[in-house]
């Protein structure tokens, strides 16, 4: 005699085939493309002729911001029809986190970029190392220290001059961001943005807590401060840039010091730009829908990580870029 046990199993919702993985690809490839391109014009690129990047970034950019907002609203209106099962609701805990895991890895190789210039590149090129004996003979008078306050075409006479890699000219800032250079440290813009990230965080933490509690007020509340001290520290960094551009002479034609400092800084900025707008729209969903519980509220769950996850960012680039 043989006893037979019936096993229920959980519907796993699929959803139709769709075109916004291939839309959001191309309108990422070409906002990437045409920031590129502005940035090898404002190197390189003559100032009198006049090109298409800034319109390529732009139309990639909307193209991109279009496709996530049209794919975030269908997955939103699948959620709220019950079509989301607990496994898959799992599975979009586990593709958070290898998003947050792969920005992650892209910071390390800024950082890791950072480290080799300052640790590894600067020192070989005034003389360190090995290869010192021939340094000489191609960088005549060039001192390293960091922040680099002369590049080594500078140290050479100028890139007429320069014997090697004669890709542009580079002036050097004669005032750099970090703290040893501010004149006033009330006036040290990066540590105000630090106060400001940081406590973002906690009242982030706070809005999280009270989700939990079921208290929808207090968590639009603090919410919506998240993503007001979110906008106030774009503000500040653009701040920041033009007193760097304006005041300072730092800029990306200010050889590697430069560079470093606002693809570091610039990514950042624009990783807040996302986490913010992330988290305005989990504001709106509350406010105007009504859609998060205490026991669903993944939509704000997973941004506030990424908020979390900026954080941290910020705290290592405020000690490797502005501090050490």
């Amino acid at each position: 005699m043989t006893s037979q046990a019936s096993t229920e199993y959980e519907k796993y919702y699929v959803p139709e085939k769709s075109r916004l993985a291939i839309c959001a690809t191309a309108g990422l490839i070409l906002s990437i493309f045409g920031a590129a391109s502005i940035m090898n014009d404002m190197t390189f690129g003559d100032p009198e002729e006049s090109t298409y990047s800034w319109s390529i970034f732009l139309v990639g950019l909307f193209f991109f911001m279009a496709t996530l907002f049209s794919w975030f609203k269908i997955a939103i209106d699948e959620n709220i029809a019950g079509l989301n099962s607990a496994q898959l609701k799992k599975s979009y805990v586990l593709g958070m986190f290898w998003f947050i895991f792969s920005e992650v890895m892209f910071f390390f190789v800024f950082f890791g970029t950072l480290y080799y210039v300052r640790s590894l590149v600067g020192p070989w090129l005034a003389g360190d190392g090995e290869g010192g004996r021939m340094n000489y003979l191609l960088w005549e008078g060039f001192e390293y220290a960091w922040p680099m306050m002369q590049t080594p075409q500078e140290a050479v006479g100028g890139a007429a001059v320069q014997p090697i890699a004669n890709n542009g000219d580079f002036t050097s800032a004669h005032t750099s961001m970090a703290f040893a250079d501010a004149h006033a440290w009330y006036a040290w813009l990066p540590m105000w943005n630090t106060a400001v990230l940081l406590t973002s965080s906690l009242t982030c933490h706070f809005a999280h807590t009270n989700i939990l509690k079921g208290d929808r007020s207090k968590f639009n509340r603090w919410l919506g401060i998240t993503v007001a001290l979110g906008m106030f520290f774009l503000y500040l960094q653009f701040m920041e840039y033009y007193e760097a551009y304006e005041l300072f002479g730092l800029t990306l034609n200010s050889g590697i010091y430069g560079s470093t400092f606002f693809m570091l800084t610039g990514f950042h900025g624009f990783h807040v730009f996302m986490g913010m707008t992330m988290l305005l729209i989990q504001l709106l969903r509350s406010v105007i829908g009504k859609q998060f519980t205490a026991e669903d509220h993944f939509g704000f769950e997973a941004s506030s990580w990424y908020w979390h996850f900026v954080d941290v960012v910020w705290v290592f680039l405020f000690l490797f870029v502005y501090i050490l």
